[in-house]
């Protein structure tokens, strides 16, 4: 009488595993890693996406902020006015439209540069441009040029009722004209002392601020 064939996968009632059964759960786990770690991926890439968009986001504001004169960022103490040397010696009165600068508005006030641009176009200054900075500072002004354009900047400061020179380290004559939340108005043109003197590179102690911040 023929032996019926042994069942190799029961043994003493027990369900044995075999090798291909084993390969296929291990190819399961296998999938579900890789299915678990691409879901993982995305939602970091996901995230990653979401801050980058915030940070793109919140630097346009705070750049337009700041451009537009409603966001001030702190600077040290006195940086704003103090010069590393002052130019000595005394400069002559130049011809205004030997002199060429651009108006920066630092003080908050919508439409300032365009404004003094205009008053000193009047005054045959060679105005090249205008625009936007953030300096906050004790000085009603401040007067930035290189080495060459120090008797332009003193040109300019005999019209600009308490502003500061800070040298800076630009090649040609130009001069910045940087106008502070404490900026008034021009010097009356009629009344503007074209004599030769210095450069100020200094606030009068009595009207130097105890602190100064950037803006």
């Amino acid at each position: 009488m023929a032996r019926k064939p042994q069942d190799l996968t029961s043994y003493h009632g027990h369900h044995v595993v075999s090798g291909a059964e084993l390969q296929t759960q291990f190819d399961d786990e296998a999938r579900e890693a890789a299915a678990a770690s691409r879901r993982w991926r995305r939602i970091r890439h996901g995230v990653a996406i979401s801050l980058l968009v915030v940070l793109l986001l919140g630097g346009g504001v705070a750049a337009w902020a700041v451009l537009t004169g409603r966001l001030s960022v702190p600077q040290p103490a006195g940086k704003a006015t103090e010069a590393v040397t002052c130019p000595s010696g005394s400069y002559d009165y130049l011809p205004p439209e030997k002199v060429t600068v651009t108006v920066f508005n630092a003080g908050g006030r919508e439409g300032l540069a365009a404004q003094i641009g205009d008053e000193l176009k009047a005054r045959k200054f060679a105005v090249k441009d205008v625009g936007n900075e953030r300096l906050t500072m004790g000085a009603a002004a401040v007067l930035r040029s290189g080495f060459g354009g120090e008797a332009a900047a003193f040109t300019l400061q005999r019209n600009v009722p308490g502003s500061v020179y800070l040298r800076d380290g630009r090649s040609d004559a130009s001069v910045d004209l940087v106008l502070g939340p404490n900026f008034k108005a021009l010097a009356d043109p009629g009344v503007v002392d074209q004599t030769p003197g210095p450069l100020v590179c200094t606030l009068p102690e009595a009207t130097a601020p105890a602190t100064s911040a950037g803006g």
